[in-house]
C-alpha cells in the first residue's frame, strides 16, 4: 500500500508540476501561492512552517516569487526585521488560476472513485498518519 501511495503521489506531483510550469511556476512556488491565497500576510517563518520547509529554502522561494512580481515583503510596524509576505494583484490572479488548476487535477485523480471508496481511503490514511505521529 505504501508503494502504491508513493506512486500516486509521484504521478500527481509530476502532473501538477507540468501544469504549473505552463504558467511560469515551479511546484514549490505554486504551493506557496496556494498557501498565501488562504493565509495571506504570514511571516516568512510561519510560511516555512506551514509548507514544512527550511527557512533558507523559504527565502529562495520568496525571492523568486518577488522577482516574478507575485509577492512582496512588507515591513511590520514596530519590528524592523519582521516582514509579512503579501501577494500582489498579479500574484492573486495567478493563485486563483492555480486553485482552479489544482481542482481540475484533483477531479481527474478522483474520477471513477465512489464516495464510499474515497471515504474508506481517507480513513485509512488518517489512521496511518496518526500512527506515524505517535512514533515521532
Amino acid at each position: 500500500m505504501i508503494d502504491a501511495m508513493a506512486k500516486v503521489n509521484r504521478r500527481l506531483r509530476t502532473l501538477f508540476d507540468a501544469r504549473v510550469k505552463e504558467r511560469g511556476l515551479t511546484l514549490a512556488r505554486a504551493r506557496t501561492l496556494l498557501t498565501l491565497i488562504e493565509q495571506e500576510g504570514l511571516y516568512q517563518k510561519e510560511l516555512a512552517e506551514v509548507l514544512e520547509i527550511e527557512n533558507a529554502t523559504m527565502v529562495r522561494l520568496i525571492d523568486g516569487l518577488e522577482r516574478q512580481a507575485f509577492v512582496e515583503r512588507r515591513a511590520v510596524e514596530g519590528d524592523r526585521r519582521a516582514k509579512r509576505i503579501m501577494m500582489t494583484d498579479e500574484g492573486k490572479r495567478l493563485a486563483e488560476e492555480v486553485v482552479k488548476l489544482a481542482g481540475d487535477v484533483r477531479a481527474d485523480l478522483l474520477e471513477g472513485i465512489s464516495d464510499e471508496d474515497l471515504s474508506i481511503a481517507l480513513n485509512v490514511m488518517r489512521k496511518m498518519s496518526d500512527s506515524m505521529n505517535k512514533t515521532l
